[in-house]
Formats: structure tokens, C-alpha cells, sequence
């Protein structure tokens, strides 16, 4: 299968094959491509060894997987600074869409599909092929804003109903469990038995630490 945008797209791409890198550029458009489940990197190291073997490296020019910065909390109470992805199990590919790059990009191991409008098969059943939909200019400014203004979330394997143990601070070697997580805050909520009644105190994500 051949990918088959309208002709006069596929005319100009084929036009464009041989153009200078500036010219290209102004057709390039960003275009999401879904990948198997944590193969993001591996597809990202894959195409971009593809793309110079199959000689499509000059209408391809950014292969991106947007994250945003997070702190994870060890058992221990330590941080740990981490990149959270934006769009887990999609790649973003800034490229001048035509039947080369289609095929380079669309036969690599571990992808499977561009993100796009379904076309019905004009004779028989089953399902019809993708035709790749560029994300409009809004969505990418939106995606690649988020990836560079967000600060760090404190992210914790903690949940409503987990039994924790206070770590510091004045309630510290008290027991409890749960009530409620704030992620936005680095804060949780937790009952614990305060001269033999259960009181609701706030506590630091990094103040408690889960029982097993």
C-alpha cells in the first residue's frame, strides 16, 4: 500500500524532492505517529538511522518525544529528577509528507499507524488506511509550551486508602492511611491516630513513606 494524498499535494511533494533545505522547510508540516508501548526512544534511534540509509534525511527534520520535568520520591524520602512524557505511545515528526517519507516512517519497526482520517476501502470490507493529518500550528505551540514552562511535578506511588508511616516533622513514627493525594501540591492527606482518635493531618509527599 502507497500513501495517497490529493494530487495536488502529491504533485508539489514530488517537486519539492530535490529542493533546497529552505524551501522544504516551509512545506514541512508536524504529524503525530503512534508506537508501541514504551518504544519511543527506540523508534526515535531507529528512524533516525532509517532516514539516512533510505536517503529521506532531507525532508525530515525533528523527531520529538515531548516530556516535561518530574521528581520522584524514593522509598528512602531521596528525589529523583525525571522527564515524564507529554503523549506516552506517540512520537512527533516534523516532515514533508510524501509516498517516501510515508513508507520509511510507517515501515519501521514498532510503529503503527500515523495519527489521521481513516479512508474506507472502496471495494470489499475491512478497514481502509490512515491518511496523515498535520497538527494545526495551535496544538503545536501548545505542546512544545507545556514541555518547556511546566515545573517539576512531584510524582509518588501513593494513593487514597495506603497505609503510611510519618517519616518527619512532628507527627513523626505515627501511623495512618490515606484520605487524599494532591499531586499539584506535593501534599497528601492522611488520618492518623492523634490521642486515640483518628485527625486528619496534611503532610509533604517526601514527609511520608508507604508500608508494604
Amino acid at each position: 500500500m502507497t500513501y495517497t494524498p490529493d494530487d495536488s499535494l502529491n504533485s508539489q511533494a514530488v517537486n519539492l524532492q530535490d529542493a533546497d533545505e529552505g524551501l522544504l522547510r516551509q512545506h514541512a508540516r508536524w504529524y503525530a505517529v503512534q508506537v508501541a508501548s514504551g518504544c519511543e526512544k527506540r523508534v526515535k534511534a531507529s528512524l533516525e538511522q532509517r532516514l539516512q540509509t533510505l536517503d529521506v534525511a532531507n525532508r525530515v527534520f525533528e523527531i520529538q518525544i515531548p516530556e516535561t520535568p518530574a521528581v520522584k520520591l524514593k522509598k528512602d524520602g531521596s528525589r529523583q529528577s525525571i522527564e515524564e512524557k507529554v503523549f506516552p505511545g506517540y512520537v512527533l515528526i516534523n516532515m514533508v509528507m510524501d509516498d517516501d517519507t510515508w513508507q520509511v516512517i510507517k515501515n519501521t519497526p514498532n510503529v503503527i499507524n500515523f495519527v489521521g482520517a481513516e479512508q474506507k476501502r472502496r471495494y470489499g470490507r475491512g478497514r481502509g488506511h490512515v491518511k496523515p493529518m498535520p497538527l494545526s500550528a495551535t496544538e503545536v505551540d501548545r505542546i512544545f509550551k507545556q514541555t518547556q514552562d511546566q515545573e517539576p511535578v512531584v510524582k509518588i506511588d501513593m494513593f487514597t486508602g495506603d497505609k503510611i508511616v510519618v517519616l518527619s516533622g512532628p507527627f513523626k513514627d505515627f501511623e495512618g492511611e490515606v484520605i487524599e493525594v494532591t499531586p499539584e501540591r506535593s501534599k497528601l492527606k492522611a488520618l492518623l491516630s492523634i490521642f486515640g482518635r483518628d485527625t486528619p493531618v496534611e503532610l509533604e509527599f517526601n514527609q511520608v513513606q508507604k508500608q508494604s
